[in-house]
């Protein structure tokens, strides 16, 4: 009689197929540096003025103590699973499902958001400088086309093309701000731009001026969604979000003071959210790189996406391994290693959001209609993951304590700061927001929290060991882990938090 085969494991997400530069790419790559270097500051100077450089380097310092808690958790608790994992660990399960739900709107907004930001971009650039007028809509199309064939080709198509698209668009913009300073400038180079007292509006002004800086920030931690694909990911994926703050906060720093400096102090004072100053930059100090501009800001909206796709799609593999989805998303490709399921979901949820808020709020003809489908999906997101970054910091206090390992500093005093500065944040961003929608925006949010909260509940009840289960099943293999404290569920010897 022929032995009966062992079951065959499900193929997962392939193991050890991302290095420590990869990781650190995917991290930096998501937060844009070209596209947050060429657009965000210009939201920050109507308050801080000159002295914008100085709040970025702020904006440095802060984004650092928040990502310490992350770290420390990344450290322990490796998982694609990323915030939903650590938070579920730290404070509880239901906590945990409402942290998945939150960094959902998170990463998944951020794909619609480029979309529609690269094809209203482009639909103004074509038109000025080519007298061609294409439809928002229809460019956006192509790069959300790409961004699905790139996650379907696996996670080392997708960073290999990150990887090239952050070289190029690091590359571009730092030539550009080192030509701007190698030139002296408008009126000779200064360190005025690093001092408060370059602030037209005080103290106040920049901290306001802070509240808009640090979102070009947002998306540090995606490393931590690598957690099952990287090498060595308890050290790695530390370090990843780490070196991420500090080369692209660097970037930030050196790339706006240059800003500053090319313009003069005085049109520094007078910029607004509709100014372009590196294509001014571009036109006075090197008109040669006006096109490379353009190129190295469609490069890192794309690489946005294809970045924040990767990490959201991971998200709902994890949750969908872990139950909390329907199974479908726990599928993945045998040859690809891919969560096959998980991407074509994700690429079609962001093709008809942004064609949706962008048909609602402004047409699909005109350019109004891709810069609204960013700015009210920027708005939200940001709503979405503030709140993640403090529940992650509790949860490191908390998880740190109950299962050792527990240092004063590392564990209570960086996380307590943070927890302090991402809900100042938090509320500052929501109190300068002061006309429509972005008055009532932040109920969508509470509302979607609520659902979600009120799910977990539900769960916690009908189906405890399901709950239970979460976050459990971690890249370090302890699936037995899962299964015991799944099987401690059912027979009511565990608890739900």
């Amino acid at each position: 009689m022929s032995r009966p085969e062992a079951p065959q494991k499900p193929p997962g997400l392939r193991r050890d197929a991302v290095g420590l530069g990869s990781a650190v790419i995917m991290s930096a790559a998501i937060m844009g540096p070209a596209v947050s270097t060429f657009f965000n500051p210009q939201f920050s100077t109507p308050f801080s003025g000159a002295a914008t450089p100085l709040v970025y380097a702020l904006c440095l310092v802060a984004i650092l103590i928040t990502a310490a808690g992350i770290m420390e958790m990344s450290s322990r608790l490796p998982s694609a699973g990323a915030f939903y994992t650590y938070v579920t660990r730290g404070i509880g399960p239901r906590s945990g499902f409402v942290t998945g739900g939150l960094m959902f709107v998170a990463y998944a907004l951020l794909p619609p958001a480029e979309i529609g930001l690269i094809g209203a971009y482009l639909q103004n650039t074509l038109r000025d400088e080519f007298h061609l007028n294409i439809p928002w809509w229809v460019i956006g199309l192509v790069p959300a086309v790409l961004m699905i064939v790139l996650a379907l080709a696996g996670i080392q198509s997708s960073l290999r093309t990150a990887l090239v698209l952050f070289g190029a668009e690091v590359l571009i913009v730092v030539v550009l701000a080192v030509i701007v300073v190698l030139q002296g400038g408008k009126d000779g180079l200064t360190a005025e731009p690093l001092s408060p007292a370059a602030s037209p509006n005080g103290m106040g002004g920049l901290v306001t001026g802070f509240v808009f800086a640090a979102l070009s920030f947002v998306g540090f931690e995606a490393a931590a969604t690598l957690g099952e694909e990287v090498r060595k990911p308890a050290r790695n994926v530390p370090r990843a979000i780490g070196l991420s703050v500090l080369f692209v906060g660097a970037i930030y720093v050196f790339c706006v003071w240059a800003e500053v400096v090319g313009i003069g102090v005085d049109e520094a004072n007078k910029l607004t959210g509709d100014s372009t100053p590196w294509n001014e930059l571009a036109a006075t100090y090197a008109p040669w790189m006006k096109l490379l501009v353009i190129l190295a800001a469609v490069s890192s909206m794309f690489a946005v996406m294809v970045n924040s796709n990767t990490g959201i799609v991971r998200i709902l593999h994890v949750m969908g391994r872990e139950g909390m989805l329907p199974k479908l998303f726990a599928h993945v490709d045998e040859k690809r290693r891919t969560p096959t399921y998980a991407v074509i979901a994700q690429g079609g949820f962001s093709i008809v959001v942004a064609l949706a808020v962008g048909a609602f709020s402004g047409g699909l003809g005109s350019p109004a209609g891709g810069s609204n489908v960013y700015g009210y999906l920027g708005f939200l997101l940001t709503l979405g993951i503030l709140p993640v970054y403090v529940l992650t910091n509790i949860a490191a206090i908390r998880f740190f304590r109950k299962e050792g390992g527990f240092r004063v500093v590392r564990h209570a005093v960086l996380p307590g700061i943070a927890i302090a500065l991402m809900a100042g944040l938090l509320v500052g961003q929501i109190q300068q927001q002061t006309t429509a929608p972005y008055t009532w925006l932040p109920w969508l949010i509470v509302a979607w929290a609520a659902f979600v909260a009120a799910a977990a509940i539900w769960m916690g009840r009908r189906r405890p060991e399901k709950l239970a289960v979460t976050g459990a099943v971690l890249a370090t293999g302890e699936a037995a882990e899962g299964h015991r404290v799944e099987n401690q569920a059912r027979s009511g010897q565990g608890s739900v938090g």
